[in-house]
């Protein structure tokens, strides 16, 4: 038996950019494989695609532009009473290009969720594509993580391999690991909004049970 609408847990998504995982989950969502209500989709930049995305889908949207705010400090305080407006349950960073201050991710602890395109703790920080080109690694993949003070710091809940071939250059690399960013991250809010996936001090627990430092792990070679 589904939760009704009032009990489902409640869903805001952060976005820069194109959406494209904001609408994985948010199709995840529709299909009710996640049974969670998304109750709004957050951007700080005006022309971001994924707006139009959301709004096309009758999904609530708000803009809050950083560049009118004069600190970092001021601009995550007003995006916390955005987003408290809208009482959720979750937060997800999905392409939020913003680095959010200690003060954000903890008020958020254990219910920030955001992706980075590395097998981490491997290549925090940007250009992994390349890093892991140039480093000669066989392979490569993508993360959820619980979202810390430490930029892309926080415990892994799950990961998905991606192989490199010798003929990648990093745009092909990006295109595998992106295809594989909309299985993984819709996986993670689900088990989040089943009550299964939690975190405790410095890790992860699906089922009640700490996972590895890698999380689970999907590998795309099988």
């Amino acid at each position: 038996m589904q939760a009704s609408e009032a009990e489902k847990p409640r869903i805001v998504i952060l976005i820069s950019g194109t959406g494209s995982n904001m609408v994985a989950i948010a199709d995840a969502v529709k299909a009710e494989e996640i049974d969670a209500e998304i109750v709004g989709v957050i951007s700080n930049r005006p022309t971001a695609e994924g707006l139009n995305k959301a709004q096309a889908m009758d999904l609530h949207t708000d803009l809050i532009d950083h560049t009118l705010y004069a600190s970092r400090d001021e601009f995550d305080h007003a995006l916390i009473r955005m987003i408290e407006d809208l009482k959720p349950d979750l937060v997800v960073l999905a392409g939020f290009m913003r680095i959010l201050t200690a003060d954000f991710t903890r008020y958020y602890e254990g219910r920030l969720l955001n992706i980075h395109p590395s097998l981490l703790p491997k290549y925090q920080g940007l250009n992994t594509h390349q890093r892991a080109l140039d480093a000669g690694d066989d392979i490569h993949g993508v993360t959820v993580h619980f979202v810390t003070e430490e930029l892309d710091g926080g415990p892994n809940a799950i990961q998905a391999i991606v192989p490199i071939l010798d003929i990648d250059n990093a745009p092909q690399l990006q295109q595998r690991v992106h295809t594989q960013e909309h299985v993984i991250y819709p996986i993670a809010v689900k088990w989040f909004c089943e009550g299964r996936l939690t975190m405790k001090g410095s890790e992860a627990l699906l089922d009640g049970k700490s996972l590895p430092t890698s999380g689970v792990q999907l590998d795309s070679r099988d």
